[in-house]
C-alpha cells in the first residue's frame, strides 16, 4: 500500500519516494521535519530518521552505518546486525514490509547512499532531502523530485526586508532584488547578507554589494558543483566572515577543527585558548553573523555548510603549527574534563596519572554526580569523536581518552558505543608498547564485550589482561581481571569457575587492603551460591558484602547487594521483605541515574511474590525497553520471560507464550542454554492447556538443555520438570 499525500489544493499524490533537492541548506531539513511531524498520524508504525551528512567536512554516514541505526531502532540487538551489507538491507526491508513508517534521509550526498535506506515495500514513505538533485533515484525508484533551491524573488525581497526592518532607512526595491540574487536567494545565504546590512545602517546598499562581488572567489575549496548557485553560496559565507573582527574570524576557523558539528563554550575556549568569558563575547559575535547557532546556554553548533567552510579557512589561514597546538588544546580539555567527571561517575575506579593541562585549557569542574552526568550525556558523541581525531598522531591521547572515556560515558548509552574506540585505544598502546595501557584498555573492552551479551569474548580479553598484569607484578590489577573473569563465567552460568575466581579476587583484594574491591568480589560471589541454589552461602557473602558498602559509602554496591538480598528474602518465604529490599535497590539506581542498573534490577521476582502483577509487568516492561537501547539482548530476554510469567499467572496463555517464545530464541542466539531452558519451561506451561504434546516437546527440549548442570538448583528445576512430562 502506498503512502498518500496531498498538495494544497487536495490533489492526492501517491508516492513511495520523495527527494527534496537544492541548495537551500537548513530550509530543507527545516520543510520536511516540519512536514513529518503534520503527518504523523498516518503512519502508525512510527517514523526513522537520520542525518546523513552527505556535505560535512568529517566522514559521511554510510548507508551500512544508517542501516544498523535503523535496525536497532527496530528492535535488532548491535551484535545481531548482519556485518555484510547486503544482508542488513535484506533484514531491514523484511521488518518494514507489514509496517507503515516514515523514514527522513537528510542531507544525502549520492544515490548510492540512499538506496540501501530504501524499503522494499510500499508501505512506508522516504523522505530524502539533498543539495544533489539525485537523479539516480528518480529514474530507477520512481521517486518524486521537489527542488527548493531558491525563493521565488518576491519572497526573498521580502525574508531581506524582515531582518532589515527597523534598522535602516527603507532601501531601493532593485538594490534589494539584486542582493537577493547575489544570495542566490537562498534562505541561509539571504539570512547572512540581510543580517550584514541590518548591522551597517547607514552604508549605502550599493556599497554592500560591491563588497559581496568582491569575496566571489575567496572559497574555492568547497565544492557542490560549479553551477552559480553553489558559488553564491561561498560568496555570501565568504562576504561574512571577512566582516568579522580578527579575533572572532580566527575562533570561526578554529570551531572548525572541532571534532564533531556541536560544541560547548568550554571546548570552544580551549580551541581558542582564551577565557571563557572572551571566548562568549566571540560566540556572540558568531552567532549574530549566523556563522554558528546558539541551541542552548553555553552550546552551539555549526549548519554543515558552515563548518566546513570554517575547516576551510583553518586551513588557508592557520599555520599547521597553530592548527596542532588548537587541536591539542581541545583534545587536552576532553582528557582532563573527563577525568574529573570519573571522579564523580565511578569514584572506585583507579584514574589515570594526567601531566598538568595544556597552557589555555581550563578544564570544567563538577559540583555533583548530576552534574557530571549531564556533561557526559551532553558530550558523549563528541568524546567518541575525539577519540578518533586523537589517533591520527596522537596515541597517548588516543589511549587515554578512549580509557577515560569507559567509565564517564553516558549511563544510558548503548554498550556496543565505546567498543570501537575502546580498539582504537588499544591499538594505540600496542603502538607505544605501553602494557600497562594494553591491559587496561583490554579489561574495559572485555566488559563491554559481556555486557553486550559476548562473554566468551569478554573472557579472552580478560585473560589478556590477567596476563599482562602478572607480567607487570600489578597484583591489582590481577584482582581486577580475576574478578571480571568470574563474571564472565556467571554470566555464562560456569557457577563452579565463577565461584573459584571470585574467591581468589576477595582473598587479594583483602590482601591489598581494598575494602571496596573485595565487599564487591563478595557479593559476586554470594550471587554465585544464590545462582547455584546454595542460599546460606549466598546469604553469609551478601549480608557481609552489603555491610561493607554501606560503611564505605557505596551506592552503587549497595544497590546491587540489595538485589541480591531480595532474591534471597523471596526464596526464604518473605515477600514483603524482599520487595522492601528490591524498592530500595531500584531507588539506589534512579538516584544514580544509571539505566544499565535500573534495567537490570527491575527484573525482580518481588512483586510477583506479593501478588502485585500489574506493577511486575510494568517493571519488567521497563526492563526490557532499558536494555534494548543498551543493547544488552541477553538481559532484554531476561525482562520479556518475567512478562510472559505474569500473563501466565493472569490467565493470558497466547500473550505469555509469545514473550517465553522470545526468550527462548533470544538466549538461544546467544549461546545461553540454561535461560533457554528456563523460557522452553515457561513456554511449555502456558501451552500445555491447548497443545500437550507441544508442551511435552518444549519440556524435553529443556532438560536436554539442563543436563550439563549439577548443581542444586540445575537438580531443582530438572526435576520439577521431569514430574510435569510424568
Amino acid at each position: 500500500m502506498n503512502a498518500v499525500l496531498c498538495d494544497e489544493d487536495g490533489t492526492a499524490l501517491v508516492v513511495s519516494v520523495w527527494v527534496i533537492a537544492g541548495t537551500a541548506g537548513a530550509g530543507k531539513t527545516s520543510l520536511a521535519l516540519r512536514w513529518a511531524h503534520r503527518v504523523q498520524e498516518r503512519f502508525p508504525d512510527g517514523q526513522l530518521y537520520v542525518n546523513l551528512r552527505g556535505y560535512d567536512p568529517g566522514e559521511p554516514v554510510t548507508a551500512e552505518d544508517a542501516l544498523h541505526r535503523f535496525l536497532t531502532a527496530l528492535g535488532v540487538r548491535p551484535a545481531a546486525v548482519p556485518r555484510d551489507p547486503d544482508a542488513a538491507a535484506a533484514l531491514y526491508r523484511s521488518l518494514l514490509a507489514d509496517r507503515r513508517l516514515l523514514i527522513v534521509l537528510d542531507n544525502a550526498a549520492t544515490a548510492a547512499q540512499v538506496r540501501p535506506l530504501l524499503p522494499g515495500s510500499a508501505g512506508s514513505l522516504v523522505v530524502v532531502t539533498s543539495r544533489s538533485r539525485l537523479s539516480g533515484l528518480a529514474v530507477r525508484e520512481g521517486a518524486r523530485r521537489l527542488t527548493l533551491g531558491t525563493l521565488p524573488q518576491e519572497e526573498a525581497v521580502a525574508l531581506l526586508r524582515a531582518v532589515t526592518a527597523g534598522y535602516r532607512p527603507a532601501d531601493d526595491p532593485d538594490r534589494l532584488t539584486e542582493l537577493a540574487e547575489l544570495s542566490a536567494r537562498l534562505p541561509l545565504a539571504l539570512r547572512i547578507a540581510a543580517e550584514r546590512a541590518a548591522g551597517r545602517p547607514h552604508m549605502r546598499l550599493d556599497d554592500l554589494i560591491a563588497d559581496l562581488r568582491d569575496e566571489s572567489a575567496l572559497w574555492d575549496a568547497l565544492s557542490t558543483g560549479d553551477d552559480e548557485e553553489a558559488e553564491a553560496v561561498r560568496t555570501v559565507f565568504a562576504w561574512s566572515y571577512r566582516a568579522l573582527s580578527d579575533r572572532a574570524a580566527r575562533l570561526f576557523r578554529l570551531l572548525g577543527l572541532h571534532p564533531g558539528p556541536e560544541f560547548g563554550l568550554g571546548a570552544a575556549s580551549a580551541l581558542a585558548g582564551l577565557t571563557a568569558g572572551r571566548t562568549r563575547q566571540l560566540l556572540d559575535s558568531l552567532v549574530g553573523a549566523h556563522l554558528v547557532e546558539q541551541t542552548a546556554p553555553e552550546r552551539y553548533q555549526f549548519h554543515d555548510l558552515l563548518r566546513a567552510y570554517a575547516t576551510d579557512q583553518a586551513h588557508h589561514e592557520e599555520p599547521p603549527e597553530e592548527r596542532d597546538a588548537a587541536l591539542r588544546r581541545v583534545l587536552d580539555w576532553y582528557l582532563h574534563t573527563a577525568d574529573a567527571a570519573q571522579s564523580l561517575l565511578a569514584p572506585a575506579e583507579d584514574r589515570l596519572e594526567l601531566a598538568p593541562p595544556t597552557d589555555g585549557v581550563r578544564p570544567a569542574s563538577f559540583p555533583d554526580r548530576d552534574a557530571a552526568v549531564d556533561w557526559s550525556e551532553r558530550e558523549h558523541a563528541n568524546l567518541l569523536r575525539a577519540v578518533r581525531a586523537a589517533a591520527s598522531g596522537r596515541p597517548r591521547t588516543a589511549w587515554r581518552l578512549a580509557a577515560v572515556l569507559w567509565h564517564t560515558q553516558s549511563p544510558s548509552a548503548p554498550a556496543e558505543d565505546w567498543q570501537p574506540v575502546g580498539l582504537i585505544g588499544l591499538a594505540a598502546a600496542r603502538r607505544l608498547g605501553d602494557r600497562a595501557a594494553e591491559a587496561l584498555l583490554l579489561t574495559a573492552l572485555g566488559m563491554g564485550h559481556t555486557r553486550a551479551g559476548r562473554p566468551a569474548e569478554g573472557a579472552e580479553c580478560h585473560h589478556g589482561a590477567l596476563t599482562l598484569r602478572r607480567e607487570l607484578g600489578d597484583r591489582s590489577g590481577e584482582a581486577h581481571s580475576l574478578n571480571l573473569i568470574g563474571l564472565t563465567h556467571l554470566r555464562g552460568r560456569r557457577l563452579a569457575e565463577a565461584a573459584h575466581h571470585f574467591a581468589r579476587a576477595v582473598d587479594a583484594f583483602g590482601e591489598l587492603g581494598s575494602a571496596h574491591w573485595a565487599a564487591t568480589a563478595l557479593a559476586n560471589l554470594g550471587s554465585t551460591h544464590l545462582r547455584a541454589g546454595r542460599t546460606d552461602e549466598a546469604a553469609v557473602a551478601v549480608r557481609r558484602a552489603l555491610t561493607a558498602h554501606r560503611a564505605l559509602g557505596s551506592r552503587r554496591g549497595e544497590g546491587n547487594a540489595l538485589r541480591l538480598l531480595s532474591e534471597l528474602e523471596r526464596e526464604r518465604g518473605e515477600p514483603e521483605r524482599a520487595l522492601e529490599a528490591a524498592d530500595a535497590a531500584l531507588e539506589i539506581a534512579l538516584g544514580l541515574r544509571d539505566a544499565r542498573l535500573e534495567g537490570f534490577w527491575l527484573i525482580c521476582d518481588a512483586q510477583q511474590a506479593v501478588g502485585a502483577l500489574a506493577d511486575a509487568l510494568v517493571s519488567y516492561q521497563r526492563s526490557a525497553s532499558r536494555h534494548r537501547g543498551l543493547g544488552d539482548r541477553g538481559r532484554e530476554a531476561l525482562a520479556w520471560h518475567g512478562a510472559g510469567q505474569i500473563y501466565r499467572r493472569l490467565g493470558r496463555a497466547d500473550e505469555a507464550a509469545g514473550f517465553h517464545r522470545r526468550a527462548a530464541a533470544a538466549h538461544r542466539a546467544l549461546g545461553d542454554g540454561w535461560n533457554e531452558a528456563l523460557a522452553l519451561d515457561g513456554l511449555a506451561r502456558a501451552v500445555s492447556d491447548r497443545d500437550p504434546e507441544a508442551a511435552r516437546r518444549h519440556g524435553a527440549e529443556a532438560l536436554r538443555l539442563l543436563a550439563g548442570h549439577d548443581d542444586p538448583r540445575a537438580r531443582e528445576v530438572r526435576a520439577r520438570i521431569a514430574a510435569r512430562l510424568r
